[in-house]
């Protein structure tokens, strides 16, 4: 079955950097639409970073030029390098797989159980 697991969260201060990654098995990343997900306590699931199976990005106004994601096509990876954090960067990231190719947020149907991330000021 799908799994994906992420890794890399952890506490930095603000304008550090961390790099998120998530390891697909069961799911090949480059053939669907992946993406980046973040929520924090009190707010709404926020998709961050996108990427689809043709390589082209997205990204949240609140990460871009910030946060980069991408993908290990060998290692089936998904990458989410994330620079110059701020204190509302800090909630969970989750990575997440479209069950189709379609990028829409109704089509992500599998999903990772989530790192978190803290930033200090």
């Amino acid at each position: 079955q799908v799994q994906l697991v992420e890794s890399g969260g952890g506490s930095v201060q603000a304008g550090g950097a961390l790099r998120l990654s998530c390891v697909a098995a069961g799911y090949t990343l480059s053939s669907h639409c992946t993406a980046w997900f973040r929520q924090a306590p009190g707010k709404e699931r926020e998709r961050v970073a996108t990427v689809n199976r043709f390589g082209g990005t997205g990204y949240a106004d609140s990460v871009r030029g910030r946060f980069t994601i991408s993908r290990d096509g060998a290692k089936n990876i998904l990458y989410l390098q994330m620079n110059g954090l701020k204190p509302e960067d800090t909630a969970m990231y989750y990575c997440a797989g479209g069950l189709r190719e379609a990028c829409f947020n109704q089509d992500f149907t599998y999903w990772g159980q989530g790192t978190q991330v803290t930033v200090s000021s």
